[in-house]
């Protein structure tokens, strides 16, 4: 797919564009400024034998010296013998000029990124949307190029062009992470998966305005697990996977958070296997994570805490199915951050302290993280029990223990 676009009555060129197969072809760029660093890496995306020629690279390129072929000297006709593509990138005019003028001698087509009608080819603005590859030339106007793409892509995204024949829709199961909740924060694969799904089954975490943008023929399966309340077990997920993915549907299977950071999704996955069904993983935003940063709370800082641990509470210290070793966990000195753990917070406070853990440590509880209802309880381990009795607090929500949560909130937490 491509646009271009050009102002009426110019005399401008109007491009030929096309898709350029570059796999094991060789593309010189001579350059190592931050215009080379913008186009080295799409170049070897698409399977280039990259040689970058300049006497000076940013280190960003020079860390991709395993990947490419750097000549760090200046530039020669000679280099662009056997080239297939040339990007000519340097600061200087005259530079650039010899480059385009090899380029022509040799019938290779030549970007000039200081005077786009220099050169014998133009860059496009590029955006992708499954199989597709969207290219813009807004008339040697990036930014244009760029806002137009990035507009397409959005609309192909979110429906309002169609692409159906982009997506993949063969039969299978595809397991989607969908991060904290908020739906912003759901990964473009994602948004892919569920564009190309004939079959959803949702857990009740996962981010539910995008549940409104399915087609009408989409079949919506609820397996929401409540606590305290109606759930569904993980046997019939697995078999309401495997048996529609059996019936010839895309099924995918839409969750909370990461789908293997506590959401059983390599169970599933080993039931389409062992069904020999065909199965993809999406992975989506850990909640473990994505929720304390969104309320500005670091998992590690500098100086504070070298490590963090990720738990699983829905288990009470003792309880004989835990596999935690709480005494070990109270040894650590960096965060921990609980899920599932708002009932057995009381518990698992209790054995942190008996574990050694200071009454003082700083907690933090968020709670509908990334949603409309967020809120954060600031508290310790000695009033944590306390706290969330008189704060009302309900799943869901994340615990963060340890000294980021007094870095983070200093007001909170004065020290001597």
């Amino acid at each position: 797919m491509g646009t271009t676009t050009a102002h009426p009555g110019s005399a401008d060129p109007h491009p030929y564009l096309a898709g350029l197969v570059l796999t094991g072809r060789r593309v010189v760029v001579v350059g190592g400024g931050h215009v080379a660093q913008r186009r080295v890496p799409a170049l070897l995306a698409s399977g280039a034998d990259v040689l970058v020629v300049s006497p000076e690279v940013t280190p960003a390129i020079e860390g991709l010296a395993g990947e490419l072929t750097l000549v760090l000297r200046d530039f020669a006709e000679s280099d662009l013998d056997g080239a297939w593509y040339v990007v000519a990138a340097t600061d200087d005019p005259a530079v650039n000029a010899r480059v385009v003028a090899a380029a022509e001698e040799r019938h290779t087509f030549c970007v000039r990124a200081d005077d786009a009608l220099g050169g014998t080819a133009w860059t496009p603005a590029v955006g992708r949307h499954g199989s597709v590859t969207v290219g813009v030339l807004g008339n040697r106007e990036p930014r244009r190029s760029a806002a137009l793409r990035d507009d397409i892509v959005t609309a192909l995204r979110d429906g309002h062009l169609t692409a159906s024949d982009a997506l993949d829709r063969s039969p299978g199961v595809v397991l989607v992470g969908g991060g904290p909740g908020e739906p912003e924060l759901v990964t473009v694969a994602a948004r892919h998966a569920l564009a190309s799904a004939d079959v959803v089954v949702a857990d009740r975490l996962a981010p539910r305005e995008l549940l409104d943008e399915l087609g009408p023929h989409v079949e919506l399966i609820d397996v929401a697990k409540l606590p305290r309340g109606r759930s569904a077990s993980q046997e019939r997920i697995n078999e309401l996977i495997v048996e529609r993915a059996r019936a010839g549907k895309r099924v995918v299977r839409f969750k909370g958070g990461d789908n293997f950071v506590f959401g059983r999704g390599y169970e599933e996955l080993l039931a389409c296997a062992a069904a020999d069904v065909p199965v993809t993983v999406v992975p989506g935003l850990s909640s473990a994570i994505a929720v304390p940063a969104r309320v500005g709370i670091p998992v590690t800082h500098r100086g504070v805490a070298h490590e963090f641990t990720v738990i699983s509470g829905h288990l009470p210290p003792g309880h004989p199915d835990s596999l935690v070793e709480w005494a070990a966990v109270a040894g650590l000195s960096g965060t921990l951050v609980l899920l599932m753990a708002v009932d057995n917070a009381p518990a698992i406070a209790a054995a942190l302290l008996d574990g050694g853990r200071s009454a003082h440590t700083p907690v933090a509880v968020i709670v509908d993280g990334t949603m409309p209802t967020e809120r954060t309880v600031l508290s310790t381990l000695g009033t944590l029990a306390a706290d969330l009795a008189a704060n009302e607090v309900v799943p869901p929500a994340i615990i963060v223990v340890g000294e980021v949560v007094a870095v983070a909130r200093p007001g909170h937490y004065p020290r001597a």
